[in-house]
């Protein structure tokens, strides 16, 4: 065995060890869309006194933090995005509307000293002195009259809810003062305790947000001048133990040092997480399954092998999703499975190309046209994969929520695929045609075939760049199509663009559209937008919507379809929806710039035009496809069409390298013909990744459930348009720019013609080496 195949078996062990090891050792981190829970973003602002700029809000994540722990929540997460924004995720909270209460209150606690009693209202702002007057708690009706702050949150190091054990008056909050603030405690009560028994004077108000939690009177054993001494002390309000334990979370985490504004909330119930698991995975394991049957039996012994090195990629990559520390969503799972449609690519482009060389020359020696079909395809399989990774890229720069986990997975994938492909799938193949059994009997490994898609063409010849106007202005007339129902129809988007709040409900009793509908108008909300969702589920979707109103909601819904639960509930801020809306545009464009860019690079321009040309034929016919169903476009889409942009682009890169490769051997050859010939020879490759794509595709959209339809919709859409438009727009395109803008000739005489010859020599020679390769011309 030579180094070459050693050193990739010995890579390819490596690879799958380490993956097994780590996949039986550790496990994924779910999104909370799969395991359920709520994440909140806020956004600071400023405050009479302090700026919302990086370091306040750095100061706020750390309060945040501090009060997130305290709430008990398993594995939380808090982190900071932007200079103003804080991505608080708390698995497994059900209840929103308690969780921003808790977690976004500025939470200033303050002592104040009691310094009488009124009937009248008073002023509850500070007046001069810093004297104030707030509703008393114990007594309805009443206002106490409070002596300037005398102590603040900065001032207790700890505190903690505890159960009454004495009294048995149920849950307090146990304080701890730092020792500067237990003198100060020390001497508010010292002077509270001077004051008559039952006088207002005799109490000490402790207040959080402008607000009186509780004013205990000093007991009668505090003696006037001493105080209560030992740096604690206990608030009691007739708490509950949650009431406690927020109480104490809050105290424990300070005092904001701005405010902050929920400008996006989700929640996810458990049910529709673990439905959504169960799904994808069973829509995957389908997938998987008819995609390695169908390469199985197109290419025999090396499409078994590919199917086992699709198994492995499936390990590598969730080997490394796990190792990363990455977040599994659901978007990211439909990219997980998604990525295998790539993998598929790859190895039928290298088969394809051994499949070539071997009808080619019909030698014995089968490890020869296995070597150069590997060779040949790797740059092929490099530039399809990188304008497949720009397309991911974006969406961690771009994209919010779990469709951030999309760009994640989708970028592991491509990445593991080249892996699986080039080094697992390369020592698979090397080692089984080394085999003096495989050898003998070459039609084992599929190679030898022509194939039924190679085969018709042989057959028929066609010429599938003829009539090119005629193909380019039938995909102009389907742009127009598309465009009018954008312009028409219009786009529907969905919360994430627009702002408003979605809210998802399933209910025990089955309810159509029209009922909930109705329900829900005489609730109070007759421009709400209310659907069915899959398995008879009710979405709710208005431009604004508090919880008190969502409440409401649920309570009309229950009328006519029993017990309701919500499911998933979807918050957006309307000046954060604009954002997301320009960010989603600005994606788009830098996709756009980034291809044409990038394939500038690795071709002429004038093929990298052709391409990202044939690339927004495909976005705008996915787009106005979805704009004539009425199907909502929101952040899910934004990553379909993104995947649709490096799809397409991925396909047409496949037939301009060998335009470019058949280029190099001949300058002077005619471009129609040319390009005719790699449309030709790449056009079993097309099939044969189409029908893997869509079988994944298919089984996503079937059995993925109701949040992934339209995602699947959309990329079926895109592979079906971007293997098209390669054939009808790009190539139409290319042959038009070169003809406007045709490369320089190259120089007379007999050098030139060598230089044009290459090492095949004369024309003649360059001939027979076309058929060698198994060229269909």
């Amino acid at each position: 065995m030579s180094r070459a195949p050693l050193w990739r078996g010995i890579v390819a062990l490596a690879a799958v060890a380490l993956s097994l090891f780590i996949a039986l050792t550790q496990s994924a981190r779910l999104g909370l869309d799969l395991r359920g829970g709520t994440q909140l973003v806020l956004e600071t602002r400023d405050s009479p006194t302090v700026k919302a700029d990086a370091a306040s809000t750095d100061r706020a994540l750390e309060v945040l933090r501090q009060r997130v722990d305290a709430l008990g929540v398993s594995e939380p997460g808090i982190a900071r995005s932007g200079e103003k924004r804080i991505i608080v995720e708390l698995p497994e909270v059900q209840d929103p509307r308690k969780a921003a209460d808790v977690i976004g209150r500025t939470a200033q606690l303050t002592v104040h000293p009691v310094t009488g009693a009124t009937a009248e209202r008073g002023s509850a702002k500070p007046s001069a002195d810093g004297s104030r007057t707030l509703p008393d708690p114990d007594r309805p009706g009443t206002y106490l009259k409070l002596g300037p702050t005398a102590l603040t949150g900065e001032g207790v190091k700890d505190a903690e809810a505890v159960l009454d054990q004495q009294f048995l008056n149920g849950w307090m909050v146990s304080l701890d003062f730092r020792k500067g603030a237990g003198d100060t405690w020390a001497k508010i009560t010292s002077d509270a305790a001077c004051a008559p028994q039952g006088a207002p004077e005799r109490r000490v108000a402790i207040t959080l947000d402008n607000k009186i939690i509780s004013a205990p009177g000093v007991n009668a054993d505090v003696a006037c001048g001493v105080g209560i001494t030992g740096g604690s002390t206990q608030i009691s309000g007739q708490f509950d133990q949650s009431e406690a334990r927020d109480l104490a979370a809050l105290v424990k985490g300070g005092a904001l040092p701005v405010p902050l504004d929920v400008v996006e909330q989700r929640t996810v119930g458990p049910t529709l997480g673990a439905d959504a698991i169960e799904a994808s995975i069973k829509a995957a394991l389908i997938g998987i399954a008819l995609t390695a049957l169908f390469i199985t039996v197109v290419y025999r012994l090396l499409g078994a092998l590919a199917a086992l090195a699709l198994a492995l990629y499936g390990l590598v990559s969730y080997a490394a999703l796990v190792a990363l520390g990455a977040t599994l969503t659901l978007p990211g799972l439909a990219g997980f499975v998604l990525a295998i449609g790539m993998a598929v690519d790859a190895n039928v482009l290298v088969f394809e190309r051994a499949r070539e060389e071997y009808l080619g020359v019909r030698s014995q020696d089968l490890a020869k046209p296995v070597r150069t079909g590997f060779a040949r395809a790797w740059s092929a399989v490099i530039d399809s994969n990188v304008t497949t990774l720009l397309a991911a890229g974006l969406l961690f720069f771009f994209a919010t929520g779990p469709v951030k986990g999309f760009g994640v997975t989708v970028s592991i994938g491509v990445l593991a695929s080249m892996l699986t492909a080039l080094v697992i799938t390369r020592a698979l193949a090397d080692f089984a045609v080394a085999r003096s059994f495989v050898r003998q009997r070459p039609g084992l490994t599929g190679i030898a075939s022509t194939g039924r898609v190679r085969t018709w063409l042989a057959r028929r010849k066609p010429d599938l760049v003829r009539h090119r106007r005629r193909r380019l202005g039938a995909s102009t007339l389907l742009v127009a199509v598309a465009v009018a129902g954008i312009l028409v129809r219009g786009l529907d988007f969905g919360v994430e663009f627009t702002g408003g709040r979605l809210v998802e409900y399933s209910t025990s009793r089955s309810v159509d559209a029209d009922t909930a509908r109705n329900a829900v108008s005489d609730a109070g909300f007759p421009r709400a937008v209310v659907q069915e969702s899959g398995d008879g589920d009710i979405t709710v979707r208005t431009e604004r919507l508090t919880d008190d109103e969502q409440r409401r909601v649920t309570a009309a819904l229950e009328k006519p379809g029993g017990t309701v639960t919500v499911e998933r509930d979807e918050r957006i801020g309307p000046s954060l929806g604009n954002e997301l809306r320009q960010k989603a545009l600005l994606a788009l464009g830098i996709a756009v710039a980034a291809q044409l860019v990038y394939l500038s690079v690795r071709f002429r321009w004038t093929l990298a035009a052709a391409a990202v040309s044939a690339m927004v034929h495909d976005v705008l016919l996915v787009v106005g496809l979805f704009a004539w169903l009425g199907r909502p476009v929101d952040s899910v889409f934004l990553a379909a069409l993104l995947t649709v942009i490096g799809y397409s682009v991925n396909d047409t890169v496949v037939v301009f390298d060998r335009v470019r490769e058949a280029r190099r051997r001949d300058p002077r050859g005619n471009l129609e013909r040319t390009a005719n010939q790699a449309v030709v020879q790449t056009l079993p490759r097309t099939v044969n990744t189409g029908m893997g794509a869509l079988f994944i595709l298919t089984a996503l959209a079937i059995l993925g459930g109701d949040s992934l339809a339209d995602f699947s919709v959309a990329l079926i859409a895109g592979v079906l348009v971007g293997t098209a438009s390669t054939v009808f727009t790009a190539v139409p395109i290319a042959i038009a720019l070169e003809r406007r803008n045709p490369t320089a000739p190259p120089a007379r005489g007999r050098r030139a013609e060598e230089e044009v010859s290459g090492r095949y020599g004369s024309s003649e020679a360059r001939r027979k080496k076309e058929r060698g390769t198994g060229a269909v011309v």
